[in-house]
C-alpha cells in the first residue's frame, strides 16, 4: 500500500470512530510551503513525506501555537503524549533538536512525530524513507518501520482496534479520541 493510500485509511478511521478530532485537523500543505521549507532546512524533504504533507499540514492554526512548547500538534492523535508534526513543527523542531550536534542526530532525520516537549518522537529518514524513533537518554532506533506507509498501517490497526472496544488505554466519546 502507498503512503497516500495508507494515510487515507487512517482518516477515514479517524472520521468513522472519531469524527470530531477529525474535523479539527486542517487541510493540506503546497507545493510551494514545502519548497520553502526544505530550502530553509537544507534538506529534500523524503517522497512519502511530501505525500502526506500534500494531504494533510498539520501545523496548528497560528493563533492556537504555544511558543512556550517546543511542539505544539493536535492532542491525543496518534496516541496519548504526542502528535504528527506539520510543516512548521518540523521545521522548528528540526533546528532545535534536543540531540541535533550530537554524534546520534543526523541531519538527514525529519522528525514528524514528536511529544510537546521534543524530547521523543519519530523521523524519517530523507536518504530511504525508514521510520526511526528517538528518545532524548535513550539509543536513537533507526529502522523501526520500512516506510511512512508501514507506520501508517500500524495506525490504523489502533484505530481498528479503538473502533472495536479492542484496545485497552483509548476509548471514543463524543466523537473523540479518550486515552486512559
Amino acid at each position: 500500500m502507498s503512503v497516500a493510500e495508507s494515510w487515507s485509511r487512517v482518516m477515514s478511521l479517524l472520521r468513522e470512530h472519531a469524527p470530531a478530532d477529525h474535523s479539527d485537523l486542517p487541510g493540506p500543505a503546497t507545493e510551494q510551503m514545502l519548497a520553502a521549507a526544505e530550502e530553509r532546512i537544507g534538506i529534500s524533504l523524503h517522497g512519502d513525506l511530501r505525500t502526506w504533507l500534500l494531504q494533510n499540514n498539520l501545523d496548528l492554526p497560528e493563533e492556537d501555537v504555544d511558543d512556550d512548547v517546543m511542539c505544539c500538534g493536535f492532542d491525543g492523535f496518534p496516541d496519548e503524549g504526542s502528535f504528527f508534526l506539520g510543516i512548521r513543527a518540523m521545521e522548528r523542531l528540526y533546528a532545535n533538536h534536543p540531540l541535533s550536534g550530537g554524534s546520534e542526530w543526523r541531519e538527514e532525520w525529519i522528525p514528524f512525530q514528536s511529544d510537546r516537549d521534543g524530547w521523543m518522537g519519530q523521523f524519517i529518514d530523507a536518504r530511504d524513507g525508514r521510520i526511526g524513533r528517538w528518545f532524548v537518554g535513550a539509543p536513537t532506533v533507526t529502522g523501526e518501520y520500512a516506510s511512512l506507509a508501514h507506520y501508517f498501517d500500524s495506525v490504523a490497526e489502533m484505530l481498528t482496534r479503538i473502533g472495536a472496544g479492542d484496545y485497552p488505554v483509548c476509548s471514543v466519546a463524543e466523537g473523540r479520541l479518550v486515552w486512559a
